[in-house]
């Protein structure tokens, strides 16, 4: 007996989410406790904030950083509204706690090792690794990301680029207080993490634009609008060599749905022509919406 597949997104499993979620902040927040905070590393977030301001205030880090997640999210709320989301909220409280645990069990005087470069691409990629997991499950580090997120909101940038701006400000301060090794492994570590986060922004965002120039376009538009839940647009075409009729089907999937369609046209019509774009940048019905 022939049973359907199903090739729809899957529904959300909370308990999964969660469990990446936290996850992700644990990930995040070794790499800011075990290599960020000794090495005064402050290229950016709410983690280079406490960093540079556990100089001048009579509290460390991890307690500067709770206070300043704290006041971000109630102003996050206060300007993006419910929409900000319950995610971000769980991971800023989280982070915090998770920060403030570590310093009270396992208390560092000094750094792990006398590598600072070692240690600096360390303090990179764990909390980059934590983001792009948090990306893909559609959650917010928090911290100074709800900044951009406001700076995005009534601005023309970009993401990343009001991530750098927000940043900038930290990385130009810890010059100010500590040494130039320090100050500049800041820079570096903030030009790295950029990067790291518009990659893995394109990445969450990429989908799939197919221009599918088929001669029996009825099942193809079936497996699309069925199977894959969603929509196409088609329009007649004629072959300039073969002055035949042909149907030009256009259709936006996501990364593993594009898979599933390529199967059934190769199997479905192995002689339809596809061309396959990557496009991280689709707005209406079912994917992102005008911001």
């Amino acid at each position: 007996m022939h049973t359907k597949k199903d090739f729809r997104k899957p529904a959300p499993n909370r308990a999964k989410e969660y469990f990446l979620i936290t996850v992700a902040v644990l990930i995040m927040d070794i790499g800011i406790y075990i290599f960020k905070f000794p090495n005064n590393f402050s290229f950016g977030g709410v983690s280079g904030m406490a960093v540079v301001l556990s100089k001048a205030l009579p509290f460390t880090a991890s307690q500067i950083n709770l206070l300043i997640n704290l006041l971000l999210l109630v102003i996050g709320f206060a300007f993006l509204g419910k929409n900000f989301g319950v995610k971000t909220a769980y991971v800023t409280v989280l982070s915090s706690i998770l920060l403030n645990i570590f310093e009270k069990f396992f208390p560092m005087q000094h750094p792990l090792t006398d590598e600072i470069m070692l240690e600096l691409c360390f303090a990179i990629l764990l909390p980059a690794l934590a983001a792009a997991l948090l990306f893909f499950e559609n959650a917010s580090g928090g911290g100074t990301d709800i900044i951009a997120m406001i700076i995005k909101k009534y601005s023309t940038m970009n993401i990343s680029t009001a991530l750098l701006a927000t940043d900038l400000i930290v990385v130009v301060v810890s010059f100010l207080i500590f040494d130039t090794l320090t100050g500049l492994c800041s820079i570096l570590g903030l030009l790295a993490k950029t990067l790291l986060i518009d990659k893995s922004i394109e990445r969450m965002k990429l989908n799939k634009f197919f221009t599918i120039v088929s001669s029996n376009p009825q099942p193809i538009c079936d497996f699309i609008t069925h199977e894959l839940d969603h929509s196409a647009t088609t329009y007649h075409a004629q072959g300039a060599y073969s002055h035949r009729d042909r149907t030009v089907i256009l259709t936006v999937v996501d990364v593993k749905q594009a898979i599933y369609l390529q199967r059934f046209i190769h199997r479905t019509e192995p002689t339809a022509f596809t061309a396959i774009t990557k496009s991280s940048e689709i707005v209406g019905k079912g994917f992102s919406s005008y911001i």
